[in-house]
């Protein structure tokens, strides 16, 4: 058992973000221990009032970014209130913002400053396209960001044409990245005694989340195209349908592949030449489709995605959220954090045998709610 709330027990973290890259970075890090106190302008945070649903008092968008962190207001326009900010800058270890650059030198919230007021602290901002070339300092959201780099036209088929993925993954990407340039400083400070300027931006983590399309592009100089829920690379690895829904099959080696058609009845499509190895598969796989299509309509998906990854082929029912969070996994894994004020949220991937995470705040009303 633990004899602390984490293995960042003791730091101390000033999360001065809003939206979501900042502030899913501040919570991983209350999720591990540290204190975290999110500073907040008087209109709060935006994704406040991104609403309904709502989760306790707060919205639901806001509660699943938040926990584990209690929450100050302090107007930087006011230089009173910016004076306070400094004193907390003064013994905290790690500052997280994600302010607009007019802002930052309107208030003078430069690297130069934070490092003068604490040579220990790790000074992170999370932003759109850094400080560096024609976007620099221009604002970004995540599906903007997902249009611009190249993620939405990998995305989607034929005829849905280009498509958003349906979820933040540029901003939670930028979360994490900020986490692990935040632990990486904090181990160089172990040697130098110094903090130093940590910086992730949305365009660079969506450019970085294009593999395998930028080494293929490297490869081959074709621009890789709309492939619907097909790997460009690996076949079959990709969904059908069968008596019972919708299915994935992920087949990524020819031992798989031969397991999988032995238990589906055509053990002889592993040796034919056109499906023997992976290379003739991808190549194939129009004509691979229009075999395996037929069989597979005539069978219960769970019982064979349950069969499948048994003998070692990955592949699973394609599920909705609901399903996913009532599963007995999900309940094995304990992956469900519920917390008073009606929280429930999800707990941290990360999983420590002696400092594991704890959940000890549920998110905070805006202080100046709490006082109503």
């Amino acid at each position: 058992m633990s004899l602390f709330n984490g293995a960042l027990t003791g730091l101390k973290v000033i999360d001065a973000s809003r939206v979501l890259g900042g502030p899913i970075c501040g919570q991983m890090l209350g999720d591990h221990g540290a204190d975290v106190l999110k500073v907040e302008a008087p209109a709060g945070d935006d994704t406040r009032t991104w609403s309904p649903p709502d989760l306790g008092p707060v919205s639901a968008y806001f509660s699943g970014a938040n926990r584990n962190k209690s929450a100050r207001v302090l107007d930087f326009n006011d230089s009173t209130d910016f004076e306070k900010f400094k004193e907390l800058l003064a013994d905290a270890d790690v500052l997280i913002e994600n302010f607009r650059p007019e802002s930052t030198r309107r208030w003078g919230l430069t690297p130069e400053l934070t490092r003068t007021l604490n040579p220990r602290l790790i000074h992170c901002r999370v932003s759109g396209f850094g400080d560096k070339g024609p976007m620099a300092g221009l604002p970004a959201y995540d599906t903007a960001i997902q249009a611009q780099c190249g993620l939405m036209s990998v995305n989607g088929d034929a005829q849905s044409g280009p498509l958003r993925v349906g979820l933040p993954v540029v901003d939670m990407t930028t979360g994490m990245s900020a986490m692990i340039g935040i632990l990486l400083a904090l181990q160089a400070r172990q040697v130098t005694g110094l903090g130093q300027f940590v910086e992730t931006t949305l365009f660079a983590n969506a450019v970085a989340l294009l593999h395998p399309h930028t080494s293929n592009y490297f490869a081959s100089g074709k621009v890789p195209a709309l492939t619907g829920n097909a790997h460009p690379n690996i076949y079959p690895y990709d969904s059908f349908e069968t008596q019972t829904g919708a299915i994935y099959l992920a087949i990524g080696n020819d031992r798989q592949f031969r397991l999988f058609c032995e238990y589906i009845g055509q053990p002889t499509l592993a040796d034919d030449p056109d499906y023997a190895t992976n290379p003739q598969r991808s190549i194939k796989r129009a004509q691979l489709r229009a075999i395996l299509q037929p069989l597979l309509c005539q069978m219960d998906g769970n019982a064979l995605t349950d069969n499948l990854v048994r003998k070692g082929v990955p592949c699973a029912p394609v599920s909705n959220v609901a399903e996913v969070l009532n599963s007995e996994q999900t309940r094995a894994m304990g992956l469900i954090v519920d917390l008073p004020n009606g929280y429930r949220g999800i707990a941290s991937p990360i999983q420590l045998s002696d400092t594991p995470a704890t959940y000890r705040q549920s998110p905070p009303q805006h202080p100046n709610e709490s006082r109503k």
